[in-house]
């Protein structure tokens, strides 16, 4: 039996969920990018209950990665309205790229924290050094040379 596009999505879903839940004080971020709008909730996964919500529904605009980061800042206020500070991200199955990654990304910047890690630095490239001159290649003959004067000394 073939299995199409969306149930392998479900399929990651559920697989990710196994190892993530949300919590009162950590609710779940749950992402959903359908072909005409996008979806943030925030869940807690203990009590079964939706804490805070928010869509593209009523914004007359595409479903791109520029509309993402609207949605994100706007999940993150509604978020921080409701008293969440920090939660736990669930990109329901999709790869964390482009819209995913642009919610996340906006709603991080908004003042929404996913870990209590302080986030790293960029690495810095160390400068390169220069490689020490290479010593030169003798001819084969004159190495020849200089190995039989040696051994008549």
């Amino acid at each position: 039996m073939k299995v199409n596009r969306k149930e392998k999505r479900e399929i990651r879903h559920l697989r990710l969920r196994q190892k993530i839940s949300g919590t009162a004080t950590r609710p779940r971020m749950a992402i959903f990018i359908s072909n005409t709008h996008m979806y943030v909730q925030f869940i807690d996964d203990v009590a079964g209950t939706t804490l805070a919500s928010t869509t593209t529904h009523g914004m007359e605009s595409k479903v791109n990665v520029e509309t993402a980061k609207r949605v994100g800042t706007k999940a993150a206020e509604v978020a921080i309205a409701k008293g969440i500070g920090m939660v736990v991200v669930d990109r329901g199955g999709f790869k964390f790229h482009g819209r995913v990654k642009a919610i996340v990304e906006s709603a991080v910047a908004s003042g929404l924290k996913i870990s209590e890690k302080p986030p790293k630095p960029p690495k810095e490239k160390p400068a390169k050094e220069e490689a020490p001159a290479k010593k030169e290649k003798k001819d084969k003959g004159e190495a020849k040379k200089e190995s039989s004067k040696k051994e008549k000394a």
